[in-house]
């Protein structure tokens, strides 16, 4: 006990690095970091290595010395909210926060489709409260102790959810809030669900769980491009907080206090004709205002300025069919440039923010589909595909400086991001977190 507490203690003071979110203390992918490992295995520049017993594609994160995340235990139908300790890779302790709410009706939490599960959504924390978020929708808030505070189901506060595949975005905390987009299709999807159903946006006290308000958010688009996975961002524009958006064919900017919605770009989708236009990526935050926003499939990438008179512009995107495009990650900038990794061209590119200029490519190694995020530390990109393999490459020149099998026999669809604190990566396969360093 009296190590936990001193574990607590320690948390308190290094909120300053902590990866408390998914895309890091910046929410754009990077941070500042030194003597990363660039060659490393299972066995070679291992600190330690944690079975979560279950699969997942949570990003870890971080709070002073806890790491937390979740997975899902097929066999035992178990939502699991983790705790680990940093230094060692020990379990704290590990909860089923499962509500079995919605589980496709059969008791499965296979959710919709064989590759995913409800384990997808990374938690959010302050480094005293841990909020975990599912996607059969359990909103559940643990202390670092491991004690549950509060939870919600979205499904059965709100309505079933409607998307074509599991809904996977991971909630925002901001100034003692938890913020949590749920941008869905207007009518029934797979049996479930109603006609008529809107997209919104919710915001809970972190402190006691209770609802502070449901804001409906319009949009032109069509079937399933109303859907988007993404994560709100938060960004301080011309010295207002605001939260971005992107989903149904817009990005929007809206105000944290009440949900109003201060501007709204759009559209990538010309007249709304693409129907099956679901959007994963979140905007990726960048210099003077702009945001970097990433159409479906292999459309382009596009750069948008909010001016100080608050009104929105298009600096520029990315060529038509070109290399510079993201289905699935959510683009890094690193050292004053955009980084787009590709699943869709195999391709990884560094862009300037200020006119788009492709500065190089690369071709992304081997077969297999990198639908995980990029990290940017220590002079290098780190980001890892489905069979498991930790791409390093550098930031300069795009020269690739290593290929790392990391996944073992049950990892066959990793797609979390890589993360990195106190000069450490933290490499989450399907089943497992490794602590790496040198």
């Amino acid at each position: 006990m009296l190590r936990f507490l001193l574990l607590i203690a320690f948390s308190m003071t290094a909120a300053a690095q902590d990866w408390s979110n998914w895309r890091g203390p910046n929410w754009n992918g990077a941070v500042e970091a030194k003597n990363l490992p660039v060659k490393f295995s299972p066995t070679e520049k291992v600190k330690w290595q944690a079975d979560l017993g279950g699969n997942g594609a949570a990003t870890p994160i971080i709070a002073g010395d806890f790491i937390f995340t979740t997975a899902a235990n097929a066999e035992k139908s178990q939502l699991l909210a983790i705790c680990l300790d940093k230094n060692t890779g020990s379990t704290l302790w590990s909860k089923d926060a499962g509500s079995g709410y919605q589980a496709n009706g059969d008791g499965t939490i296979t959710a919709l489709g064989s590759r995913s599960n409800y384990a997808s959504p990374s938690p959010v924390t302050d480094g005293k409260t841990v909020v975990f978020f599912f996607g059969n929708g359990d909103l559940v808030a643990y202390d670092v102790k491991g004690r549950e505070k509060w939870r919600h189901n979205i499904q059965k506060e709100e309505g079933d959810f409607t998307f074509q595949w599991t809904f996977s975005a991971t909630p925002t905390l901001l100034n003692g809030k938890v913020y949590l987009a749920v941008l869905q299709r207007d009518e029934i999807v797979h049996g479930r669900g109603k006609d008529g159903n809107e997209s919104f946006i919710l915001r809970y006290d972190l402190e006691t769980g209770n609802k502070d308000w449901k804001v409906i958010r319009k949009s032109p688009a069509k079937k399933e491009s109303l859907e988007s996975f993404g994560t709100i961002i938060p960004s301080t524009i011309n010295g207002k907080m605001t939260l971005v958006i992107a989903g149904g064919d817009v990005l929007t900017g809206h105000e944290p206090e009440t949900g109003k919605e201060l501007w709204r770009w759009g559209t990538w989708n010309k007249n709304h004709r693409e129907q099956w236009w679901r959007l994963v990526p979140s905007p990726t935050p960048g210099p003077n205002n702009t945001f970097l926003v990433c159409a479906p499939k292999k459309a382009p990438v596009y750069a948008i300025q909010v001016k100080q008179d608050g009104s929105v512009d298009l600096l520029w995107k990315s060529e038509d069919r070109g290399d510079v495009t993201s289905d699935v990650p959510t683009p890094l900038f690193y050292q004053d440039h955009y980084f787009v990794l590709s699943d869709v061209r195999r391709k990884l590119s560094k862009v300037d923010p200020k006119d788009g200029k492709v500065i190089w490519t690369v071709k992304t190694p081997g077969m297999s589909k990198y639908r995980g995020s990029p990290l940017g530390a220590d002079g290098r990109l780190y980001f890892m595909n489905h069979a498991g393999e930790v791409i390093v490459v550098d930031a300069k020149d795009g020269k690739v400086l290593a290929q790392n099998a990391m996944a073992g026999d049950d990892d066959a669809y990793a797609r979390a991001s890589i993360i990195c604190n106190d000069n450490k990566l933290f490499v989450r396969t399907e089943t497992k977190i490794f602590c790496i360093a040198n």
